[in-house]
């Protein structure tokens, strides 16, 4: 039996060209499932794989004369594509330029991006790396202001709809039950929050999505590494930097639309199709304005053994 992923529960097959095949072994020194072994001169499926074939790829792209196919968990020998050459992929020094360069950006100039661009945007993060293929993440675009206006707004009218979730007794009540690091996080951050993004609605200003031009929600389903929709969600951003816009990640939402009737209800109206451990919502669009300057990031620690 395979790994189980909300878009397939079978594992994927393996097909064996023999008269292609040269039993040059790098097949099986790339499947981590054990799925091929060479036996009596041939190379042959294992009857013993550790999980079933999860349907990498990692057999059919490393054949040198093209003699493994593979079908099945969304993939399929249609899918294999010739790697670009290294000296067209961006050096370290390109790179840390591209990343040192991103801000959050919340002030957008009234231009719309263009589905060009959303699917150039889309195409980069499709390439992100998974916990477990096919890939589990799943992906709202709103891709419009309109759209991107009426996403934050309506969760603004959520959170009023919810205001007993920030309540006092509420947070005295589940103090115990959550500890000390979520009483302060709920009383420090979220609680102000509701107030300020439920004041700022009534005064007709959107400060949940900032009425961006266009907006991706990365969420995943029940069977989803909890890191995949944060994986694609950073690649957009990076993609979506390398292409002239601003981004900005927005993680209030996610987690707040996640359990109860209403949290239904509002994923029910955008078509999100799962609750998942792990989601997040990125704004994008062309920067109002522009920063001459960044700020040095640091980790918690750095520990080196």
């Amino acid at each position: 039996m395979a790994i189980p992923t909300s878009r397939s529960k079978n594992p994927a097959t393996i097909t064996i060209d023999e008269e292609k095949c040269i039993l040059c072994g790098k097949c099986i020194e790339v499947c981590k499932d054990f799925s091929l072994e060479i036996r009596d001169n041939k190379l042959v499926t294992s009857a013993n794989p550790l999980f079933g074939c999860i349907g990498c790829g990692h057999c059919m792209a490393i054949c040198p004369e093209g003699a493994i196919e593979i079908s099945g968990r969304e993939t399929g020998f249609k899918d294999l594509f010739i790697l670009p050459e290294a000296s067209q992929a961006a050096d370290y020094n390109q790179l840390n330029a591209l990343l040192e360069r991103r801000r959050s950006i919340r002030e957008f100039a009234e231009k719309e991006v263009s589905a060009d661009i959303i699917e150039k945007i889309v195409n980069a993060a499709r390439t992100s790396p998974m916990g477990l293929p096919p890939s589990d993440v799943n992906v709202l675009i709103l891709g419009s202001r309109d759209a991107v206006r009426s996403f934050g707004l309506d969760f603004c009218g959520y959170l009023n709809d919810m205001k007993w979730f920030v309540s006092d007794w509420f947070l005295a009540l589940m103090r115990p039950f959550w500890g000390k690091a979520n009483d302060e996080m709920f009383k420090g951050f979220v609680k102000p929050m509701f107030k300020f993004f439920i004041k700022k609605r009534d005064e007709g200003i959107n400060m949940v999505t900032y009425d961006a031009p266009l907006a991706m929600y990365f969420y995943g389903s029940p069977y989803t590494d909890p890191a995949d929709p944060i994986i694609a969600a950073t690649v957009a951003m990076y993609a979506a930097e390398s292409l002239g816009l601003g981004t900005c990640m927005i993680g209030s939402v996610h987690p707040l639309i996640q359990n109860g009737k209403r949290a239904r209800k509002f994923r029910e109206k955008y078509n999100i199709k799962y609750t998942s451990r792990e989601g997040l919502v990125v704004l994008f669009g062309y920067p109002a304005i522009k920063y001459e300057k960044g700020i040095r990031r640091t980790f918690a620690s750095e520990t080196y053994l």
